[in-house]
């Protein structure tokens, strides 16, 4: 590969490792930057974003590792993180089935998603605090946080915000909100992974196992110091920083629309 491919795998991967996590679309700004670094191979980037976010996955294994084991004891949480993930995996099987994907692969789309959604992430942060997620939750509200995630399938709108800002309304802390939101992205980016383990298959040759490891091996790391810092920072800070981010974002990418 060229030495300008690389540095845009690089990026790519650091970023995917940042974003996954925090209120701001991984997804959405993966389309961004593959249409402004002129990434057009669209089997590469779809290889890109298969191993990122399997990098993803194993981060967030690793990091709630206690959390996961305890699970087996904890039957009802298990269950409500299965409420939790079923719909977003059904309709998400469904839209790449119709491949109604590649028509959410619009920067103006993305452009609209990330500040909508930024405006909802702020009034959702205003809520007051009136439920505790200790060892679970309800099965009413998994299902809600749930179909809610089912709306991160539009690029430029945040897994973990939508969902923070799902669980922020129903009056869980923003630590609370964010670690629900880290676990039920476990089988999230479980299923995602499975997806596409049958394209790097089709795809595969050994030209782009260096790809494949690039993308996986930075986005794990990134991810791993991301969850960390993510965590910390929720606990003392409101989420108004990441609304800022966002917008800034959003009228940015209204100004290259523009030109």
């Amino acid at each position: 590969m060229a030495a300008s491919t690389y540095f845009s795998l690089i990026c790519l991967s650091i970023i995917q490792g940042i974003t996954e996590w925090i209120p701001i679309s991984s997804s959405g700004l993966l389309v961004i930057f593959e249409e402004i670094l002129l990434l057009k191979d669209k089997d590469k980037n779809l290889l890109f974003n298969i191993s990122a976010h399997t990098g993803s996955l194993f981060a967030v294994l690793v990091y709630f590792k206690k959390e996961i084991f305890n699970i087996v004891g904890n039957i009802p949480l298990f269950h409500n993180i299965i409420i939790a993930t079923l719909p977003v995996i059904i309709i998400g099987f469904l839209v790449n089935f119709f491949q109604i994907n590649i028509f959410l692969q619009d920067i103006k789309i993305v452009t609209a998603a990330t500040i909508f959604f930024s405006i909802i992430l702020y009034f959702s942060d205003k809520t007051l605090v009136s439920q505790r997620f200790k060892n679970n939750i309800s099965n009413k509200n998994a299902f809600y946080i749930g179909l809610a995630q089912v709306i991160a399938l539009i690029p430029g709108t945040s897994r973990s915000g939508i969902t923070i800002t799902c669980a922020r309304f129903l009056g869980f802390s923003r630590l609370d909100s964010a670690k629900f939101s880290f676990l039920i992205s476990i089988p999230t980016l479980f299923a995602a992974t499975v997806l596409g383990i049958g394209e790097v298959v089709i795809n595969f040759n050994k030209d782009i196992l260096l790809f494949l490891f690039i993308g996986f091996s930075l986005s794990f790391v990134t991810s791993l110091f991301c969850i960390k810092i993510f965590l910390s920072f929720v606990e003392k800070n409101s989420l108004t920083l990441f609304v800022i981010l966002r917008l800034f974002l959003g009228f940015a990418l209204l100004f290259y629309l523009a030109n």
